[in-house]
């Protein structure tokens, strides 16, 4: 087993064959909650308009509701005349029509009242006398004003599932009577640290040669981020069987398994040997070709998808966002991932990169548009921490010129 797992290291796969190839069938359960905690939830099917939106005609200026056909030929130098006969209460039902001759004051808002098919605005009309209002400017049936159904048909598609819930959404739900949703639950993700150095981060005195874990709180942090239930299953030692066995435990309350550390080959490293006992299809690939993050793991176990991550923190951190972010999505449901916040800047210097891989660089954004690399080992996190965000140097690309038009992927 050991052999296989070597040589399925040297068989690395690009990071865009990973998004498209690693695609576990795994998927949250659902449930229902109420409007007011659906934000950024998932749903797990559309949601439909159980009747016509807005519901009724209205008008979207303040104004006056007319006959179209009463205002045509209307100018500035031969204005046209009509009677008020009335006006429309905001959230009431309109008690007078419009007929031949006649207009009705209007608010915004308010419902269209009988007979009328325009809204001309106030600011095209003056009031010459009382009950006498003069326009000046031709309106066309339609002009000023929202159909029953403009805003959603009955039966029509007002929330897609797999795009999560925005502020937007949540207030087109609100406006249909939707007031809960069936989104699909947070996928649960179980973090393992390894490795006999790493200690807890509230080690109060750290002995020669331990590191508190750092990377387990950003990647838990990383997991909620993209929609996931981040639970901490420990340390795990380095120590032949002892990792297997803490994975065998939290599989089956796992939606996915998520290990830092312990993925580099080499005389210690029981990750790929433990994930290869897990269960059926197993190993999908071990090794990435990115710099940093390269000795990277993806497997499928009994349904389950598996993640194992460098043990430098930068280099986690970096590969989580780039293939865990996405698994951990496509396990909750989400289909349509929000799109990154990201800005254009210029390069500051020259950077090189290898031909087949690609290179994440964290930059620094000056206010004047410019992108300047923050190097350091990847065992650093005080790159990230220093980084206003990061660009990514395609697998063709052999580097980029200083002064070249770059897109910074933003932390939020």
């Amino acid at each position: 087993m050991a052999d296989a797992v070597g040589r399925e290291f040297f068989t690395t796969r690009t990071v865009a064959e990973a998004l498209a190839g690693f695609r576990p069938g795994r998927r949250a359960g659902t449930e229902t909650v109420p409007l007011g905690d659906a934000l950024r939830r998932v749903p797990s099917e559309p949601v439909t308009a159980p009747y016509p939106l807005p519901g009724f005609a209205r008008s979207t200026v303040d104004g006056y509701a007319v006959r179209a056909a009463d205002t045509y030929g209307v100018s500035e130098g031969l204005p046209g005349y009509l009677t008020v006969t009335g006006a429309v209460l905001m959230g009431a039902e309109p008690t007078t029509a419009v007929t031949p001759g006649t207009a009705v004051t209007m608010p915004t808002g308010g419902a269209l009242p009988p007979g009328a098919d325009a809204i001309v605005m106030v600011e095209y009309t003056a009031e010459v006398m009382p009950g006498t209002v003069e326009v000046v400017r031709p309106v066309a049936p339609g002009e000023g004003v929202v159909r029953a159904d403009e805003d959603a048909k009955p039966g029509a598609e007002i929330v897609p599932a797999g795009r999560p819930l925005r502020p937007q959404d949540l207030g087109m739900l609100a406006a249909a009577g939707v007031t809960s949703v069936t989104v699909r639950k947070r996928p649960v993700v179980t973090i393992f640290s390894t490795g006999d150095e790493v200690v807890p981060p509230d080690t109060a005195e750290l002995k020669p040669g331990q590191v508190r874990d750092a990377t387990a709180s950003a990647l838990a942090a990383l997991v909620t981020d993209a929609g996931g239930a981040p639970v901490f299953g420990g340390i795990v030692a380095d120590d032949p069987g002892a990792l297997e066995k803490a994975l065998r435990e939290a599989l089956p309350a796992s939606d996915v398994l998520l290990i830092s550390a312990g993925s580099s080959v080499g005389a210690r490293d029981e990750t790929a040997n433990a994930v290869g006992r897990l269960g059926e299809p197993g190993i999908w690939c071990h090794g990435l070709a990115i710099k940093p993050g390269k000795p990277t793991l993806l497997a499928e176990c009994t349904g389950v998808p598996v993640i194992g991550l460098p043990g430098n923190p930068r280099s986690a951190l970096v590969v989580f966002r780039l293939v865990g972010t996405p698994v951990v999505r496509l396990v909750g449901g989400c289909t349509v991932p929000p799109p990154e916040p990201s800005v254009r800047a210029r390069l500051s210097r020259d950077l090189a990169s290898a031909t087949g891989r690609l290179d994440v660089v964290q930059v620094k954004v000056s206010g004047d548009g410019v992108a300047a690399p923050v190097f350091g080992l990847s065992a650093l996190l005080s790159v990230l921490t220093a980084a206003d965000g990061y660009i990514v140097i395609p697998e063709e690309a052999t580097g980029l010129d200083a002064g070249s038009e770059v897109d910074v992927i933003l932390y939020a």
